[in-house]
């Protein structure tokens, strides 16, 4: 049997996700410096977000959150993250898998990258084959060896474009 050939897009989408992860790993252990706080935009319709209906509709397709000053419960997997926010006084718990992400920004201090989707063959984004978790497993999907680190509330220019790795 022999393997294909390397997937570079998805080892720098992994990659890319790493940045992201340490990055929300790194402020559940130190908190948010000054005026710090991350654009997190990500699809509605991927498999594995949990969000509740309400919030869902407003948003059906994506949506972009921020974590700066009133978040809760920040907590990091390795396919994943959880967080607690409020939307127009409405309290909601998100879970996102890494893989629902698109754009990753710190704009205090010009940082975002961009992870491009897998598209299918129509050249479409992959939406979600599976409709998401309910809102009642959300404990029964977080793995029992993982631990997840939880924060509470809120406590140079470098732009990574993956323009010259897409395929010409």
């Amino acid at each position: 049997m022999s393997a294909g050939p390397i997937d570079y897009l998805e080892l720098t989408r992994e990659g890319l996700r790493s940045v992201m992860a340490k990055s929300l790993t790194y402020t559940i252990a130190n908190g948010l410096v000054e005026d710090q706080h991350f654009y997190i935009t990500f699809l509605t319709t991927h498999s594995g977000v949990v969000m509740p209906e309400w919030l869902k509709a407003q948003f059906p397709e994506e949506i972009t959150i921020v974590l700066q000053y009133e978040f809760r419960d920040l907590a990091v997997m390795s396919d994943r993250f959880s967080v607690s926010l409020s939307f127009n006084g409405r309290s909601a718990i998100l879970v996102v898998p890494f893989a629902a992400v698109k754009t990753f920004m710190d704009p205090s201090v010009n940082f975002q990258i961009d992870i491009p989707m897998p598209e299918t063959h129509e050249g479409a984004p992959v939406e979600a084959e599976e409709p998401g978790f309910a809102m009642d497993a959300v404990a029964a999907s977080l793995p029992a060896s993982e631990e997840p680190s939880v924060a509470s509330e809120g406590e140079g220019d470098r732009v990574v474009s993956l323009d010259a790795f897409r395929k010409k």
